[in-house]
């Protein structure tokens, strides 16, 4: 009698038979990474320069892509092979059954990166792949699928470094940091990212007051918004890649999207606060916050840092312009001073954590830092530095010893 069980699984490509995945993640912010794929079902994690090795079971590794809030791709791969010359690449890459990952009607996109090795060209190693994809199709089907650099229905990934080759295909389909809250911007934003490595550095709980007193288009506070409702950062997203892994699971997929959606809560009117100087960057903060739920929840204010009334007993997070919005280095200089009077004066009994784009400003500030942590951010080399201001110790509000 012929059996009714699901057939025996035969692994064919590496991570079937390691369950270990790759995650990238933005410069400086691996050790943090690790903590969170940790907390999120991950096991023998190991960092490297911008990236996370991890093992995972299929329900953890739903979690991961779907959770976490600082990486930004994870990569399944699929083989790996020594490789001196694009024409082995081209075969090894040919001999893999691309039908297992698309159909010939979808699209796809090719993302390289090469260094150390004899194939030394990252565009032309991507040619070389799509051809390969391309004429797997061509050959069986007759017909060929279409590129799509932007927005492929299938993503995969081409490393090589010092002649060794591995192919991958991209489980996050796309990178993560677009969370689809951002509908409108103002100058060059923080990425989602690295906001929400500020909001997790911060140790805000999400149940005491939180404000970005200059708030830009909101991106910060899009990412307390989210970590205080316990709003999963890929919950506006419609599709991720691990949808085109042939052993895909739609049953555990529904049940690990079910248990992180039920424990997303109200966000308290007034709890979460911004403000900024330009109408322009109060007006996209509220359309992107209006899209997570919460424009009528957070306060928005108009004006200057330097006049704000009083932030008292606040947690306070933001990303000072840096040189393109106020020009002249001093008059840059005389902008974060006057922060660290801001701040001294009208914030005690606060802790603020500040980005600071332009490392060199940060002593203009004059107060003494609790940390100062390496994070890089659209091309910046910056520091996210801690300042805690106690109205019962004035020795807080003294400046560096120099």
């Amino acid at each position: 009698m012929p059996s009714t069980t699901t057939p025996f699984f035969v692994p064919i490509y590496d991570y079937q038979n390691t369950h270990r995945y790759f995650a990238q993640i933005a410069d400086g912010l691996e050790p943090l990474g690790a903590q969170e794929l940790a907390e999120l079902g991950a096991t023998d994690i190991a960092t490297t320069f911008r990236g996370l090795f991890f093992h995972a079971d299929t329900p953890a590794l739903y979690r991961i892509i779907y959770q976490s809030r600082l990486i930004t791709r994870v990569n399944a791969p699929l083989i790996s092979f020594a490789c001196h010359a694009t024409k082995y690449l081209y075969k090894r890459a040919r001999a893999i059954n691309w039908s297992d990952f698309m159909k010939v009607h979808q699209t796809f996109a090719v993302f390289s990166h090469v260094s150390g090795s004899a194939i030394n060209n990252s565009h032309y190693a991507s040619l070389c792949l799509k051809d390969a994809i391309v004429d797997f199709f061509r050959d069986k089907t007759g017909t060929r699928p279409n590129v799509d650099a932007k927005t492929p229905d299938v993503w995969f990934h081409l490393h090589i470094r010092e002649n060794h080759a591995t192919i991958s295909l991209e489980l996050s389909g796309g990178s993560l940091h677009r969370r689809g809250y951002r509908q409108e911007s103002v100058d060059a934003p923080m990425q989602e990212t690295v906001a929400a490595a500020v909001v997790r550095l911060s140790q805000w709980t999400g149940t005491t007051p939180l404000c970005d007193p200059m708030c830009g288009s909101g991106t910060l506070l899009c990412e307390a918004v989210m970590h205080a409702r316990h709003m999963p950062a890929g919950y506006l997203r419609n599709h991720f890649g691990f949808e085109h892994m042939p052993e895909f699971s739609p049953t555990i997929w529904k049940r690990v999207k079910s248990e992180a959606d039920s424990k997303i809560i109200d966000l308290p009117s007034g709890l979460v606060r911004g403000n900024d100087r330009d109408p322009r960057a109060i007006h996209a903060t509220r359309t992107n916050l209006n899209v997570l739920g919460a424009a009528t929840q957070v306060v928005l204010t108009t004006r200057d840092v330097r006049s704000i009334p009083d932030l008292s007993g606040t947690t306070i997070i933001t990303n000072p312009p840096y040189g393109i919005r106020l020009g002249k280095e001093e008059e840059l200089k005389k902008f974060y001073k006057d922060l660290g009077d801001f701040l001294k004066k009208r914030c005690l009994d606060s802790t603020a954590y500040i980005y600071c784009g332009n490392r060199e400003l940060i002593k203009s500030i004059g107060l003494r830092t609790s940390f100062k942590k390496a994070i890089k951010s659209g091309g910046l080399d910056g520091r996210l530095i801690k300042i805690a201001i106690y109205a019962t110790s004035p020795k807080a509000s003294k400046p560096p010893t120099r």
